[in-house]
């Protein structure tokens, strides 16, 4: 629940019951930072983005947080734009990836949009990226395994799972034995010493609209191996930690 008594999906509700018609009234998530900055102050601005994203009906990666049916309230036009959802025109909400191909899904990741809310991320070749998700849904359900106390972010609905970021998407957004956040960026390959630029911006914006006064923010790099380049990188740079991960793998005669 809320700190207000609502949840923010229903908050927004509010927002658009004061501020669009039912005519095609478009808005942006400032639009909507504004109005809450206005009646309800300590919601952040990444929890009012990531919201916006899950009650929208034509976003496939609302599927990360698994939304019901009174989260239909939004349609995305692209560029970081809204509109009320109108559903005797446009197509069925994504509800399961039943309603949408799982390539589908990730090529909404892929794209490069402009506008606040969209989403950027760069992507490698098919298997890498598949290997990758693989990684991701591992670690999801062991963080533990990362750092002892570690879980995933999780309020009002809205996980950690490729948390949406200033127009890109965190790997992983944990909480750790301490309640202070953590960003898990991770690589199926090499970690190279550009991964740092990319984990800060993230680290930087999660301070700036999601962090809670005095909630800390750090940084956890994971790849199969870590180059020297970006030890050295990461030595000079306080808040980001790095592990390498390995995959038993053995054979079994079958007889």
């Amino acid at each position: 629940m809320s700190i207000y008594g609502k949840p923010v999906w229903q908050l927004l509700i509010d927002f658009a019951n004061e501020n669009l018609d039912v005519d095609g009234s478009t808005f942006t998530p400032q639009d909507a930072t504004r109005w809450f900055k206005q009646k309800y102050p300590d919601i952040k601005k990444g929890t009012i983005n990531a919201q916006i994203r899950m009650m929208s009906t034509n976003v496939k990666s609302r599927l990360h947080w698994s939304p019901s049916e009174h989260h239909n309230m939004f349609f995305s036009l692209g560029s970081g734009t809204y509109r009320r959802y109108r559903s005797e025109q446009d197509p069925p909400p994504i509800m399961s990836k039943d309603d949408v191909s799982y390539d589908q899904i990730e090529s909404e990741i892929g794209q490069v949009v402009s506008g606040e809310g969209e989403i950027q991320r760069e992507i490698t070749g098919g298997a890498e990226f598949a290997f990758e998700r693989d990684l991701q849904n591992y670690l999801v359900k062991n963080l533990e395994s990362v750092e002892p106390g570690l879980k995933l972010y999780n309020q009002d609905g809205i996980n950690g799972i490729e948390f949406p970021v200033g127009g890109r998407r965190i790997d992983i957004l944990a909480v750790d034995a301490e309640n202070n956040l953590v960003v898990l960026e991770l690589k199926v390959s090499k970690g190279h010493d550009r991964v740092i630029g990319q984990i800060l911006r993230y680290i930087g914006w999660i301070k700036e609209n999601l962090a809670e006064d005095g909630q800390n923010v750090r940084g956890i790099i994971i790849a199969k191996d870590i180059t020297s380049d970006l030890k050295w990188a990461c030595s000079a740079t306080q808040g980001i930690s790095l592990r390498e991960y390995s995959i038993p793998f053995s054979l079994d005669e079958v007889n």
